[in-house]
């Protein structure tokens, strides 16, 4: 009789991922300083979890995964009371769980879930210092964004009815406040960025992060200290130029979440614009002295309510506008509302346009012209406050770059015309 003729080749592999979890939490683990649980632990208690799931499912009983997981935390415990350090080790405890449970969890059929699982634990783990050192950094404003975005996405959301309202079926408070937590999410991790990386990893850094936050806010900032203290006019050229390419990033990955068919076209007519504007900046950038004491973009907190309730108010006025022009005047109606309000914001007008073409009231040339319009608009814009607020001076150093950016825009839309 063969005593391996029941064993199919899923049930090796199940063993097998059980295994590489273990070894791959362990391997962590065993960097510690006399560590209560290590490789060798850790890979035992992988393949001990998908063995315990067998035995449950071919039994039928489910109290057998539990005892199982109560032994692992108590030979842990047993250890940890046995053997006392400064280090109570409760992380190692829960870790041991944890590598129990993913085990099991691959028998059940939960593999590719298991190590992503896995992996996101054992990053928790090694980065120990540094999610430590981050949570020090955050203030007390800082958790309070963090808390009213969930409450925006998580609270508000849900309640919300998704359904039409209104004149041109323009009114969807579910659609509309999705926008609101979708832009609210973008910036949030932008300005979480900035609080917690600060100014002394330079004007690159700020102006990546400050463009996902608010590239207007960014450019007024610079604008007015290159113009108090001329040493840092090269510095603020390079993050009014970054906070600007960083517009086309933003937009990209709000319509492949919004409009996923757009986003070709769109990567198009943005990547026209992003790669001059690029180029000109990495020029200006090889002559640059980096500064530590770089000024922080004065960006308000995008989770606030009362920001929130304005940027949606605004996105379903800009929202109405753009039906009710499209439909008594086309796409020279739409492309008007871009105009005017991409001067001040183009989020707005981005995620109307985006809306409209998923209804299928515009053709994809018409979406992305509207967009391109907004953001020419809105440059055309920070151009003003640069000269008004930077200076002359400032001006021609940053007005190359802006320049090409907008030219590349425009090139990017004539090729899909």
């Amino acid at each position: 009789m063969n005593i391996f003729a029941a064993t199919a080749p899923e049930q090796v592999q199940a063993f097998a991922i059980s295994l590489a979890i273990g070894l791959l939490i362990g391997i962590e683990r065993e960097r510690r300083v006399e560590p209560k649980a290590g490789l060798r632990t850790f890979a035992l208690v992988g393949m001990l979890g998908c063995l315990f799931a067998l035995i449950a499912e071919r039994s039928g009983s489910g109290w057998i995964l539990a005892v199982g997981l109560l032994a692992v935390a108590a030979m842990m415990i047993a250890a940890i009371v046995t053997d006392p350090q400064d280090d109570p080790g409760t992380t190692s405890v829960v870790a041991l769980m944890l590598c129990y449970g993913l085990g099991a969890a691959v028998w059940f059929g939960y593999a590719t879930l298991a190590v992503m699982a896995a992996i996101a634990a054992t990053a928790l783990l090694y980065f120990k210092t540094e999610l430590h050192g981050m949570t020090t950094r955050l203030t007390h404003k800082d958790l309070i964004s963090v808390l009213q975005f969930a409450v925006l996405s998580f609270v508000v959301l849900p309640i919300l009815p998704d359904q039409d309202f209104g004149p041109y079926g323009a009114f969807n408070p579910h659609q509309i406040w999705w926008m609101v937590v979708l832009i609210s999410g973008v910036s949030l991790a932008g300005y979480a960025a900035l609080r917690l990386i600060g100014s002394e990893h330079g004007a690159a850094v700020i102006g990546f992060f400050g463009g996902l936050v608010s590239s207007t806010a960014t450019t007024m900032v610079f604008a007015r200290h290159a113009r108090a203290h001329e040493d840092i006019a090269r510095t603020a050229t390079l993050v009014i130029l970054l906070a600007n390419l960083m517009v086309t990033l933003r937009l990209a990955f709000v319509a492949s979440v919004v409009a996923p068919t757009l986003l070709v076209p769109l990567a198009v007519m943005l990547g026209a614009g992003l790669l001059p504007g690029l180029l000109v900046t990495l020029y200006g950038w090889r002559s640059l002295k980096e500064r530590g004491d770089l000024p922080m973009p004065e960006v308000t907190n995008p989770t606030e309510i009362r920001t929130a309730l304005s940027f949606g108010l605004l996105y379903g006025v800009v929202l109405f506008l753009s039906a009710w022009l499209e439909d008594i005047a086309g796409s020279k109606g739409l492309y008007i509302v871009a105009l005017a309000s991409g001067l001040t914001d183009v989020d707005a007008i981005t995620l109307s346009t985006l809306r409209l073409y998923n209804l299928e009231r515009l053709s994809q040339f018409q979406a992305v012209a509207s967009i391109a319009l907004a953001i020419l608009a809105n440059l055309s814009f920070k151009i003003g406050l640069v000269i008004a607020i930077g200076g002359m001076a400032l001006a021609k150093r940053t007005l190359p770059g802006l320049l090409a950016f907008g030219m590349g825009l425009g090139a990017g839309l004539a090729i899909l015309a």
